[in-house]
């Protein structure tokens, strides 16, 4: 079996961006409905969608990986 250098840093570079994205959009969705509760049923469904977008570019990544 052979290693790859370069998948290894897709692997790290794909898991943390996206990481760190659904992270800092949870974070302002949790501050933005702390601000305003009645805009809750506005902001969860795009923190959502955001987040799933955030989660789907770490698992493009994966399959890269997976392929090299």
């Amino acid at each position: 079996m052979e290693f790859s250098v370069t998948g290894g840093l897709i692997v790290a570079a794909g898991g943390l961006i996206p990481a760190l994205a659904i992270g800092m959009i949870g974070a302002k969705a949790m501050e933005a409905i702390g601000r305003n509760p009645e805009a809750s049923g506005r902001i969860l469904p795009a923190m959502l969608l955001g987040m799933a977008f955030a989660e789907a570019i770490a698992i493009y990544s994966l399959i890269l990986a997976f392929t090299k």
